[in-house]
């Protein structure tokens, strides 16, 4: 069967379980997922400044701490809503390199985990934090391209509470990589959109079609 990495935000992982099911009918399926909103209201709680340079996180040891929570508790709910079939996957599989001028953060690197491929191979779900070897705090858009390209998959998937990406005030059909790389770096995107569109680019040149809810993202 084909295999499709599907991404989602901690902001829309609470009843993602039934798509990732309907995929996995007719897909292997890998699931990476954030923890964003959780985070961030939890560092707040904490009195922890919140802080993002390029769509990634300013992860002090103390905030290492709150992510590794936070991405824990999705990473069980996911699972337990998704059922016997899905297979948490052990912090420290993904591979980065270390940013030190952000804290405990890293780049990921494509790569195919063991484990994660013989879960594969086995029918079962793996359900994975974007939390790579250190532990280093890797973007979950772009921990999820990184996995796509390193598997090979055939399609990797940005799930978002938008549907898809707006040019011009019109959401797009398709949007090629070099273009989006050219609106993100005239500031015409902000937020959460950023890292997905650069992910997603990062994913098409890296042989895996991506789409961000109907928008194709193209090499």
């Amino acid at each position: 069967m084909s295999l499709v990495v599907v991404k989602y935000g901690g902001a829309v992982s609470e009843g993602a379980a039934a798509g990732i099911l309907e995929l996995a009918r007719e897909h292997d399926v890998c699931v990476v997922h954030g923890a964003g909103p959780q985070i961030t209201a939890e560092m707040e709680r904490r009195g922890l400044p919140v802080t993002f340079v390029g769509g990634r996180r300013v992860t002090s040891s103390a905030a290492l701490e709150v992510v590794r929570g936070a991405l824990a508790a999705v990473n069980a709910q996911l699972c337990a809503a998704i059922g016997p079939r899905a297979l948490a996957v052990p912090d420290g599989v993904l591979e980065a390199t270390p940013v030190p001028p952000l804290g405990f953060v890293g780049d990921p690197l494509p790569s195919a985990p063991p484990f994660v491929v013989d879960a594969l191979e086995l029918g079962l779900i793996p359900v994975v934090a974007p939390l790579a070897r250190g532990p280093l705090n890797v973007n979950g858009d772009e921990a999820a391209a990184a996995l796509a390209v390193g598997l090979g998959a055939d399609r990797i998937i940005f799930v978002t509470d938008v549907p898809g990406v707006l040019v011009a005030g019109d959401v797009a059909a398709a949007i090629g990589a070099d273009e989006a790389e050219r609106l993100v770096g005239i500031g015409a995107f902000e937020g959460g959109i950023v890292p997905k569109l650069l992910a997603a680019a990062r994913a098409a040149r890296g042989g895996v079609p991506a789409e961000i809810g109907v928008t194709a993202v193209t090499a």
